[in-house]
């Protein structure tokens, strides 16, 4: 490493210039630590062969295990530190590979070589993750979830680490433990496991006016993504981009889904925790592996810095957001995430990021949350991985050149030659050496900010505005998503055991949001909210917007029902002519149609042919699909109707507020049901007629206009 064949001090960019990422770099430089075991032996990791591996050594057939039986040994040894420290926050998580390439704009405000040439593909690895609960938690829990992208470029790995909401709970890292601590399972007990829905939480957050605004967003639809597809991704903090000419400027960076935004209902995310814990993961999974890639741009927020103070809220401050009505998102690039992992423990798992991570042309803010986490990171890396090699592990090694002098720790893997590990030295020739800061090319440089001040521990006045946003956020819902939140409210605070802590939820934070809003969650609780916004006026603050069509979820969505799933319900008799036309016109959308039946043995059609299920009726319930199809045939309809199960399929989709079609007889099923035509449940004669419509609603994700007499049905 340190023998550089130079024998003079590298004046920029030592020996590495010549090294080009490819959009395969990542992948291929993981092969040579992909291991096959296809035609090889069994082996001890030092290599000898195993003659036994179901018996171990003992004194006699009967006797006692012998203790130089090292095969016995290694393995039981091996197996006992399988595990490795859980992370404390983001425990669960699912990734992929893929990689990102840049538009024309992205160089103008940036000098990182990621953004330079809009050819290049530069790898990535991204891992989403819930909060709070363990690994061994459930996916469609009401959680904020996380958004981490590992990008491996020529320069260095770039570590955007970021949720799915563009605000967090408090404004400086200090508080970071307490929130953690409150909202993590209670110690006394360990209960509950990834929910917000319990005393400490509530008490934590109703002494903590700060976190009102991500608290609020918490409790949206945000808050349980139908797919990570449908998910926007946040890098949360204020950070500084380095053009070429060295002028620095704020961002702000955004992920936008491609694929448009929708979540779960509550109901149905619930009932996804029995039937499907994981969700989320095996959707992603399993769309990657059909070739259903996940899609995303990223996008920035660009303040100059002489506009740093313009705003009615502190750039700082995490608990705020840019309305994209004042800082429209520039489009800067598009992410792509075409490829699974091969092995989750030693990807998903052991993946390190870092927010301290960046590259030249990109640079921190003042935001005292995120210099917090510059530290917290590495330090939670450092205890999980083992130690500081953590960085040597294949999935987070960077695919450009690194050298050091960074030596020895448990798990080190470089073997160092040469002589010196110190820098500067004339033993190898002054290898490594630094490379001088430049437009291309150069070293990483920190942007030169004068700071005079006195050492403090205070926060800005203008940090002091705690609800005008969290009031933006409610004004700027559709009329189905605040009954969304009040229903959260409602339910979350039903759960806390501890009556003061309801009584301040309703009557000091949620009037500072919305009067309207305290009061219905009020009547739900016997607690008479206020008439009067309760908050001085530095904390109740003032936003140039009334509202922002951003926040709502139902603004992005994509118009087109790519990737959707629909099930087509059948039995024996079933018209085979209906399912394949169904199916075929589905495939020319970009959607799946998917045949359930009562179980999984070949259904005969009336026509004679076998139709082959793809689920059972309970093993891919309504809550996993975005729409119903009943297909004609009267024996097939006649025994669906017949069956509980066939019933309540279309019942719970239809509570959920999906599509629901039916052709032919298929609607007897619908009267079986109960379940009423119109408003998104529609029949005809034909494919041709129903397909039409059916597409519409689907298109709209949920048939809203059902919302009030759909929570009658009995699913």
């Amino acid at each position: 490493m340190a023998n550089n064949p130079h024998t003079t001090p590298n004046s920029g960019q030592a020996n590495d210039t010549d090294f080009k990422t490819t959009e395969r770099s990542k992948s291929e430089q993981l092969e040579r630590y992909r291991s096959d075991a296809t035609g090889h032996d069994l082996r001890t990791n030092h290599g000898a062969r195993i003659a036994d591996n179901h018996n171990s050594l003992k004194a006699g057939e009967r006797g006692p295990t012998l203790l130089e039986d090292f095969v016995f040994r290694e393995k039981l040894n091996h197996f006992d530190n399988e595990r490795i420290p859980e992370r404390i926050v983001h425990a669960r998580g699912a990734a992929a590979h893929g990689h990102f390439q840049p538009y024309d704009e992205a160089a103008r405000f940036s000098k990182a070589g990621l953004f330079q040439d809009p050819k290049k593909k530069t790898p990535v690895f991204v891992r989403f993750s819930t909060v709070q609960g363990a690994r061994g938690s459930n996916d469609t829990v009401r959680d904020v979830r996380g958004f981490a992208t590992k990008f491996y470029t020529d320069e260095g790995n770039w570590d955007l680490v970021g949720n799915n909401m563009p605000v967090f709970f408090i404004q400086d890292a200090i508080k970071f433990p307490d929130f953690v601590h409150a909202v993590k399972p209670e110690p006394h007990n360990e209960i509950p496991q990834g929910q917000s829905a319990h005393d400490t939480f509530w008490d934590f957050v109703s002494l903590m006016p700060e976190s009102t605004h991500m608290v609020l967003w918490t409790m949206s639809d945000r808050a349980f993504p139908r797919h990570y597809r449908n998910m926007e991704g946040f890098g949360v903090h204020t950070f500084r981009l380095i053009d070429r000419q060295g002028k620095a400027r704020f961002a702000k960076f955004h992920w936008k889904p491609l694929a448009g935004t929708c979540s779960l209902i509550w109901d149905e995310a619930q009932k996804l925790w029995g039937r499907d814990p994981d969700f989320n993961r095996r959707m992603m999974w399993e769309d990657i592996e059909n070739g259903d890639f996940l899609e995303f741009e990223l996008g920035i927020q660009v303040v100059e810095e002489e506009d740093e103070h313009r705003f009615d809220f502190d750039l700082l401050d995490p608990t705020k957001l840019i309305p994209e009505e004042l800082v429209p998102v520039t489009p800067i690039g598009k992410m792509v995430l075409d490829r699974n992992p091969d092995n989750y423990f030693a990807e998903t798992e052991q993946v390190a990021f870092n927010p301290a991570h960046v590259v030249p042309g990109i640079d921190f803010s003042n935001d005292p949350l995120l210099q917090g986490r510059l530290f917290s990171y590495l330090d939670t890396q450092m205890l999980r991985l083992g130690g500081p090699n953590f960085n040597e592990l294949p999935i987070n090694q960077p695919v450009c050149p690194f050298h050091n002098n960074q030596r020895d720790a448990m798990h080190r893997q470089t073997i160092n030659k040469g002589q010196a590990s110190y820098e500067p030295n004339s033993i190898d020739g002054g290898w490594p050496s630094e490379t001088p800061a430049g437009p291309e090319n150069g070293g990483f440089e920190s942007h030169y900010e004068r700071i005079d001040a006195h050492k403090i521990r205070a926060r800005s006045p203008s940090f002091g505005d705690h609800y005008s946003q969290a009031t933006l956020f409610w004004n700027s819902q559709t009329e189905v998503e605040k009954e969304h939140i009040i229903a959260a409210y409602t339910f979350e605070l039903s759960k806390v055991q501890r009556p003061w802590i309801r009584e301040r939820v309703i009557r000091e934070i949620l009037p500072n949001i919305d009067l309207e809003l305290a009061r219905r969650v009020g009547e739900n609780h016997g607690i008479e909210a206020p008439t009067q916004k309760p908050a001085a006026p530095e904390e109740l603050g003032a936003s140039s917007q009334l509202e922002s069509p951003a926040l709502s979820l139902m603004a992005r969505l994509p118009g087109n029902i790519r990737y959707r799933k629909v099930a087509i319900l059948v039995a024996d008799g079933v018209a085979a002519d209906q399912v394949e036309a169904l199916k075929k016109q589905l495939e020319a959308e970009g959607a799946q149609g998917m045949v359930i039946a009562p179980s999984m043995s070949p259904v005969r059609a009336a026509n004679g042919k076998h139709v082959t299920p793809d689920a059972m009726l309970n093993g891919m319930p309504s809550v996993a699909v975005d729409a119903v199809f009943v297909p004609g045939g009267r024996d097939s309809v006649d025994a669906l109707a017949r069956s509980g199960q066939g019933r309540y399929y279309v019942q719970e989709a239809y509570k959920h507020l999906k599509a629901i079609a039916a052709a032919g007889e298929g609607k007897l099923l619908l009267d079986a049901a109960d379940v009423p035509t119109g408003e998104g449940v529609l029949t005809g004669a034909s494919v041709d007629e129903v397909f039409p419509p059916l597409r519409e609603a689907m298109g709209q994700h949920r048939v809203w206009a059902r919302d009030a007499q759909a929570n009658d049905m009995p699913a």
